[in-house]
């Protein structure tokens, strides 16, 4: 088949070890011609352009700035990103008939883009649902239902709808999230959706006991303390103010040291509460590289992960692979509609509570410190081959077109 899939990330390489690419490599391998189409924001300064790698196709389509810019660019760049992936799709790829598109949220707003193709060569089309917005916003408090902020949620909220109408196939990443799609879209062919979750080609990353100590020893972090990290963006959705209680309620735990590393829209709160109370068991370091951070998750004991308790839709990080693949068990804090700290206890390698409440966090981590963590490695990786790997997406995927 011909696939196309679509994406507003920047996608730099079909080798990369990523989600997206690790998935479009399995359909390459398995003899499909493979078609991407992502962005060049204008603050790179590169021109659109289209390559051949390793036999895949990659357009790169020249927009505005969508990331580090002001809230005006990045709202008319997302309202033109819709005619410049058309416009680029019938220029470079005219002379290609695609049988299915895949695309992913977020955003949603490709809709007319995929439309186009999907009318054009009547192709089937699948939407990987890794977040359901406009509802997310409004959770958090960055969108309302009502007053100005509801013209803008309701045009979204049209968006949305019609991205679920136009997809043959639903794949959302936990059941949770099956669940509320049909629930609040009745609209929706409930037999079209179903559990399609992040993936990625199974990598052990855990590390030796030595690289360990090397690790921990450069970035001056404590070798005889158990070691609790998160890793990811540090914005409205985790909820900063709340990890700030937890680690202040957890100032005192000598056997415990926290990092957390990654960048975002409240990294400021992060580091003004290290400046300013310079808590010995903390420490907060910027974005690395994705080789220094896997390295620095396999050097870690225990991952964590945080959600607003304010969000009404199941969120299901991706965060949790990594740290899978690195052989730590996950101690997931978050609120109680979705349902990864489910899927956490279930699958026997972490822990859950609610983000409402310090106590039950500092709870959770005193009864981590008197756990044997290695009796729960073979059973996390196994749980991750499993589950999430590229083989079970691709088939979840593939099973429709046989």
């Amino acid at each position: 088949m011909n696939i196309l899939f679509l994406t507003t990330g920047t996608f730099h390489s079909i080798n990369e070890h990523a989600g997206y690419p690790d998935l479009l490599r399995k359909f390459k391998n398995n003899g499909h011609e493979v078609y991407i189409v992502s962005t060049n924001e204008r603050r790179l300064g590169k021109k659109t352009e289209y390559v051949d790698e390793d036999g895949a196709h990659l357009l790169r389509v020249r927009i505005g700035n969508l990331t580090k810019t002001n809230l005006i660019e990045k709202g008319v760049s997302t309202l033109l990103i819709e005619s410049q992936f058309k416009s680029a799709i019938r220029k470079y790829m005219s002379g290609v008939k695609f049988d299915l598109i895949i695309y992913s949220t977020p955003p949603i707003t490709l809709v007319s883009a995929i439309e186009y193709v999907k009318k054009h060569d009547g192709a089937k089309t699948y939407l990987l649902l890794k977040d359901i917005f406009p509802q997310n916003a409004v959770d958090i408090g960055l969108m309302s239902k009502s007053g100005l902020k509801g013209i803008l949620y309701r045009y979204f909220r049209d968006k949305e709808k019609k991205l679920y109408t136009i997809s043959d196939y639903i794949g959302c990443m936990s059941q949770a999230n099956v669940d509320y799609v049909i629930n609040h879209n009745p609209e929706v062919n409930k037999d079209s959706v179903e559990v399609c979750p992040n993936c990625l080609e199974v990598i052990d990353k855990s590390v030796s006991d030595d690289t360990r100590k090397q690790i921990r020893e450069k970035y001056g972090i404590p070798l005889d303390k158990k070691v609790f990290v998160y890793g990811g963006n540090l914005g409205k959705p985790q909820g900063i103010p709340f990890i700030i209680d937890c680690l202040k309620k957890c100032e005192d735990f000598e056997d415990v040291f926290f990092l957390v590393i990654g960048n975002g829209t409240e990294y400021g709160l992060l580091e003004e509460f290290e400046i300013r109370n310079s808590q010995k068991n903390f420490k907060l370091m910027n974005k690395l590289s994705k080789e220094n951070y896997d390295n620095m998750v396999g050097a870690c004991d225990v991952g964590l992960i945080f959600l607003d308790h304010r969000f009404t839709i199941p969120n299901f990080p991706s965060r949790l692979l990594s740290y899978m693949q690195a052989k730590i068990p996950v101690l997931a804090c978050t609120d109680p509609n979705t349902d990864i700290g489910q899927t956490i206890i279930d699958g026997g390698f972490g822990w859950w509570c609610e983000s409402d409440n310090c106590n039950r966090f500092a709870n959770c981590i005193k009864k981590i410190c008197c756990t044997d963590l290695t009796t729960l490695k073979d059973i996390e990786f196994k749980y991750l081959m499993d589950n999430y790997s590229v083989d079970e997406a691709y088939h979840i995927v593939m099973k429709h077109f046989k």
